[in-house]
This record gives C-alpha cells, structure tokens and sequence, in this order.
C-alpha cells in the first residue's frame, strides 16, 4: 500500500493507443488516477465512474490537474470503452496487474459470492511535485470523483 505525503511511484504504461504514459511526465499538475475493474458496456459502476470523471473533467483541469483510469484491460478495449463513453482523458492498461497490485487495487474480491482476482475500484491523487496526497482502495463510483475532487480542492486552496 502507498503511504499519503510520499512520492508516487513513478510507471510506465500504455494508453488506448499504445503509446507510452509516465507519471514523471505530468510534473507540474496533479494527477488523479482512478482504477476500474472493467472498461465494459454492460458495467454500471465502471461506467458511471468514468463518465462521472468526464462530465468533472473541466472542473478539474481548473485546478491544474488531469485524469488518468487505469484497468487490466488491453489497450484496444480501452480505446473502445473511452470512444464509446466519449472519455477525455487517457485510459491506461496494466495487463499484468503488476502496478494495479503495487498500489494495492488488485485482489480477491467477491463477485455474486465467488471470490475472484480483480480491479478494487480505487483512486489516487499525486500533486505537481509528485507526492501522494490523498487515496482510497475500495470506494463506490460516485464517491471517487467526489473525494478526489475535494482533495485537489484542499491541496489548491493550501498551494
């Protein structure tokens, strides 16, 4: 687990489009990442997340940040997902979960009462000089975009 007032591990993933997204490379705004558990049509709770994410987006740009959503999905999916769900943000893959467990989000979760491995909805918030400012694993998909929001808020108002 990630510890709040550390820096933010560094990554290197592909987007919807196959290119190459780093954390070092957004310096100078804050990031707010989000993880899903799948990019799907049929997923309430993924899609009201991501699309709650893009109706903020231009709330959150004032605040000098961006989004990333992150799942295990392939970056064709992805870029299906987000053409379909209009997003305006970059969608990030981590296929071998190996990030996605790093910062805790991957794990057994129960499904219809069957215990599988995947995605625990989740968000992050790094501020512009990289330091994890706030983080829940385990959240609703309103409650992300609220919290995450209310976080960039605070670290604005104290900047």
């Amino acid at each position: 687990m990630l510890t709040i007032g550390q820096p933010f591990p560094d990554f290197a993933l592909p987007n919807q489009n196959g290119d190459t997204v780093r954390l070092s490379d957004l310096r100078g705004k804050s990031v707010v990442i989000f993880a899903f558990p799948k990019a799907a049509e049929m997923s309430f709770g993924c899609n009201t997340q991501a699309c709650e994410f893009r109706d903020e987006f231009p709330r959150i740009e004032a605040l000098n940040a961006t989004v990333l959503g992150i799942s295990g999905d392939t970056p064709a999916q992805l870029k299906k997902w987000r053409v379909n769900r209009k997003l305006n943000y970059d969608l990030i893959s981590d296929e071998s979960h190996a990030v996605l467990e790093q910062w805790g989000a991957w794990g057994m979760n129960a499904l219809a009462g069957i215990k599988i491995p995947m995605v625990n909805r989740s968000y992050w918030v790094i501020n512009e000089d990289g330091i994890l400012i706030d983080q829940q694993i385990g959240v609703g998909p309103k409650a992300s975009v609220e919290k995450a929001i209310e976080a960039l808020n605070k670290a604005h108002q104290t900047a």
